[in-house]
């Protein structure tokens, strides 16, 4: 072993330790071994950014963009209530959730899988009161388990395909994958499904300020109107809608008369509803029920201009004494007053006859352009700016067309991955699914910045020919092991290297060698092909060997060390399943 090989598996035996002992950022600790390579000489000058162009790096960023687009607009919740069941365990949740990310992912790209399922998981840690790094990287290891059931399911089956046709004149069908595919998936849904427990709950580390505001009790009314989905239901209807954290308190009809809200109350059109909850809770019902918040007033301007936001009435307010009826808020500031928040005491007056005190929170509308003066106007102090989508448009089609577009040009082969994810975050920009403000908090620029600098120092294993050391060891090794075990040493070797190749990678370099090792030992090719390509299809260790486990690393707050609690158990039930299987399916001799 060369001296510049024994520098390239120091310097990645460093930066793995560095990881797993979590006392610093992982994006800081992939930054100092970049630099730790380049001062050594291990990654050459000219290569040290050669990561920020790969396409791992625009793949997460894109999908991270594209599945917060799919959160806003609110149809992730709409078809939890109308197309799943009422899961209210976390077991029956997770199992929902993985077992949907598997046979999705069979079919499209599991990373393209894991986003449309993303929203979804944060809707079920909701309801279940219980943190999302309960679900996200069970979803994550679902997702690589459901892409090796299909050719087109995962990048290295493609290319283990293209390497049998050239090894043997023959390539994989669609299909070959699917016995033990199928066999895997269905191991690693049961195990996860038994040990979720094994991986501990988190909360993201990088919490923005609005994640500390927890305000619960705001009031709003809303009205159903021709158009609800609860027109002609019940008071129980709506409240199924709102899952727990919205409270129907009162009903207002026609000429002012206030009925109690009994579950078996019938809804009108003309209705106006008094609900209460937190924002996010009482968005969800809106939209849902398809009510409205602004009475029929809107303000001035361009519906992508319009938002909300959270204020404070201070000591010298405008508003102290005065309801939103009396002082014309709308007529004079062009605001709509849409929820009120008192600590202490329930509001139980209709909105806009509320008299409002110093202190109380209040949630207005209007122009985004004009809000800041007209707060100032009113002597209000804005809180922490986070997204508030009460009586905000909707465009619920446009993210989910422009996520199928996504997943059917990659499945379809029309466009790689990399290209179909980024233009279609840039068609959620274009089309203002997300408002340009959230665009780069949604891409989350620490995961982005440790791929891109990870890159070029896992390539350097390659650079080096430290590779072809590991080749030699194996074919050392390979020899006096009986045929299963020949067979495990591939898929363990395949599943060790592909944390730092790019899995793809991985199989480019190692199925030659599995192919040659097979030959010398009088063996058939083919299970050794498909041992590369469930070995490079299934990194569960680290966050870096696969897009998905980054994809839900910083939304379920996970550390480094997380990801072996509960990957190494799954990768021994996959090479003890993986082994006879491939014996079966793929005959060694004959």
């Amino acid at each position: 072993m060369t001296f510049e090989q024994v520098l390239s598996f120091a310097v990645i035996a460093l930066m793995m330790a560095a990881f797993v002992w979590g006392r610093f950022r992982y994006d800081l600790i992939a930054a100092c071994s970049l630099l730790v390579a380049l001062a050594l000489g291990v990654v050459p000058l000219d290569a040290a950014f050669s990561g920020f162009s790969d396409d791992i790096v625009i793949i997460v960023g894109s999908a991270l963009l594209v599945s917060a687009g799919v959160a806003r607009s609110g149809i992730m919740e709409y078809a939890i209530k109308r197309y799943l069941p009422e899961v209210t365990s976390i077991r029956g949740q997770l199992i929902l959730l993985v077992t949907t990310v598997t046979v999705l992912s069979a079919f499209v790209k599991n990373i393209g899988a894991l986003a449309i399922m993303i929203p979804i998981a944060f809707q079920f840690a909701q309801r279940s009161k219980t943190s999302p790094s309960v679900f996200l990287m069970p979803m994550a290891f679902g997702s690589l388990l459901g892409g090796l059931m299909t050719l087109i399911g995962t990048s290295p089956n493609i290319v283990v395909s293209r390497v049998r046709q050239e090894l043997t004149g023959t390539a994989f069908t669609m299909f070959d994958f699917t016995p033990v595919g199928a066999a895997l998936a269905l191991a690693g849904i049961v195990f996860l499904a038994l040990f979720y427990w094994l991986l501990p709950k988190r909360e993201r580390e990088t919490a923005d300020m609005h994640e500390a505001i927890d305000i619960k009790n705001y009031v709003a009314e809303a009205t159903v109107v021709a158009g609800s989905s609860v027109l002609g239901k019940t008071v129980s209807d709506l409240m199924k809608l709102a899952a727990g954290g919205v409270v129907v308190t009162s009903i207002i009809r026609s000429h002012g008369v206030r009925i109690t809200p009994l579950p078996d109350a019938v809804l009108r059109e003309g209705d106006v509803v008094l609900i209460e909850g937190g924002p996010q809770a009482l968005d969800r019902l809106v939209a849902q029920a398809k009510l409205s918040v602004t009475g029929g007033r809107d303000s001035n301007g361009k519906t992508a201009e319009v938002e909300a936001v959270e204020a404070v009435i201070g000591e010298n307010s405008l508003l102290i004494g005065w309801s939103a009826q009396r002082l014309g808020l709308f007529k004079r500031f062009n605001v709509n007053l849409l929820a009120v928040s008192r600590k202490g005491e329930r509001v139980t007056e209709r909105l806009g006859a509320v008299t409002l005190r110093m202190g109380d929170v209040i949630l207005l509308q209007g122009n985004r352009k004009g809000l800041p003066e007209t707060l100032r106007e009113l002597g209000c102090l804005p809180l922490a700016e986070r997204p508030i989508l009460l009586g905000s448009v909707r465009r619920g089609v446009v993210p989910v067309a422009i996520l199928a577009f996504a997943m059917g040009t990659t499945a379809l082969g029309v466009l790689p991955v990399s290209v179909a994810f980024f233009a279609a975050a840039v068609m959620m920009v274009l089309f203002k699914v997300i408002p340009a403000r959230e665009i780069y908090s949604a891409m989350d620029g620490p995961i982005l910045v440790m791929l891109a600098t990870l890159i070029p120092v896992s390539d350097s294993l390659r650079r080096t020919g430290a590779t072809d050391v590991i080749a030699g060891w194996l074919a050392n090794v390979g020899s006096s092991l009986p045929p299963y075990g020949a067979l495990a040493l591939i898929l363990v070797t395949a599943m060790a290297v592909t944390p730092f190749l790019n899995n793809a990678a991985t199989v480019l370099v190692v199925a030659p060698i599995a192919a040659g090792f097979a030959s010398s030992l009088g063996y058939h090719p083919e299970a050794f092909l498909m041992a590369v390509a469930i070995g490079a299809g299934c990194d569960f260790l680290t966050p870096i060997g696969h897009q998905s486990n980054t994809l839900v690393m910083g939304p379920g707050g996970y550390r480094f060390s997380d990801y072996p609690r509960l990957g190494l158990p799954l990768s021994f039930i996959v090479i003890i399943v993986a082994v006879p299987m491939l014996m079966l399916v793929w005959p060694l001799k004959g």
